[in-house]
């Protein structure tokens, strides 16, 4: 239903509706969209990373990183390895200086199943933030929701005080894991479930509400609010609107630029889907996974063993790609 232009003037569009009940963060590594959109805060990865670095407005930045890298030097491995960190650092302070809130940053996909790497890595990640002197508490540390990216992000929170956003989460059994080990936020991802439903099955097309990935957040948000748990629940990975205003209410959404600008030109009444209240009324029981349970109750769920994977490869494939970018600059 179309609004007259006399009207849309006094009603916020849907994205600052959205403001009103969620926090909104920016999937980009983009600082025009951040300037644009004006999010709390901004999520990056390595896939976000590389599309920027090839920016020619950010040349600077990757020539900066190369130079860290060779100031350090070493093998050529660890120049670039050195480059590349000090890179996703440049981007999260250089996002900072727009954003009010936090940034995220990854650490290497490769890690994925290394519980004591991933601790290095991050460590390390936060030791580069505090150089360009940025304290922890503007930092999430992004780690894959494998069982032991979980561990890892238990030690860093419980022992290092470092914020950690477990990313690549599709099953309900990572989301339980995530909120027994203490972390401070999960990312599920909503669009890769939905493509895996829609690849997989016979139906094609889903209603906001129907849709899978949807589903999975709300049952997770629901499960959050009823048992008391802390972690906040980040709805990711958007592939329209739609999904995004059927989980209005949920702590935070991370949302990329082009469904940003849409919802910024759409003007309808938007009305909140999840809340604590209704979540704390649900009849659910609570569960406890140990590692035997985890693998177990994960590995029932085919959607959500083959999205992980995938996803590794995907972030992985993507960070090699960006050393190979750095490193054409590093042997120069």
């Amino acid at each position: 239903m179309s609004v007259s232009p006399v009207k849309r003037q006094k009603m916020e569009s849907v994205l600052d509706q959205l403001k009103h009940h969620t926090t909104v963060v920016a999937d980009t590594g983009d600082f025009n969209a951040i300037d644009e959109y004006k999010p709390l805060d901004a999520t990056t990865n390595p896939s976000l990373i590389l599309a920027a670095a090839q920016m020619p407005a950010y040349q600077e930045l990757v020539d900066d990183a190369v130079a860290y890298g060779k100031k350090l030097g070493g093998s050529e491995e660890e120049q670039i390895k050195n480059a590349c960190d000090k890179l996703f650092v440049l981007f999260g302070a250089e996002i900072l200086k727009r954003i009010p809130g936090r940034v995220s940053t990854e650490v290497d996909a490769r890690l994925s199943f290394d519980k004591e790497g991933m601790i290095q890595r991050a460590r390390r990640l936060i030791d580069l933030y505090k150089e360009a002197g940025i304290g922890k508490d503007r930092i999430l540390i992004k780690l894959s929701s494998t069982w032991e990216g979980i561990q890892a992000g238990k030690v860093l929170e419980a022992e290092y005080g470092i914020h950690c956003n477990m990313t690549l989460l599709f099953s309900f059994a990572q989301a339980v894991a995530c909120a027994e080990a203490g972390v401070t936020l999960i990312s599920p991802f909503v669009g890769r479930i939905l493509d895996w439903y829609v690849a997989n099955g016979d139906k094609k097309t889903y209603e906001p509400s129907e849709d899978p990935g949807v589903k999975s957040v709300t049952k997770i948000y629901n499960y959050y609010k009823k048992f008391g748990y802390k972690t906040i629940v980040m709805g990711a990975s958007f592939r329209n609107t739609g999904e995004i205003k059927a989980l209005t209410g949920c702590d935070y959404l991370t949302i990329s630029p082009k469904l940003l600008a849409e919802l910024s030109k759409e003007y309808v009444k938007l009305t909140p889907t999840l809340s604590v209240k209704e979540a704390q009324a649900c009849e659910l029981e609570k569960i406890h996974l140990d590692e035997k349970a985890f693998r177990w109750h994960h590995n029932e769920d085919q959607m959500a063993v083959e999205k992980l994977s995938d996803g590794i490869r995907k972030f992985a494939a993507d960070a090699i790609k960006l050393e190979r970018m750095l490193k054409v600059d590093v042997i120069s």
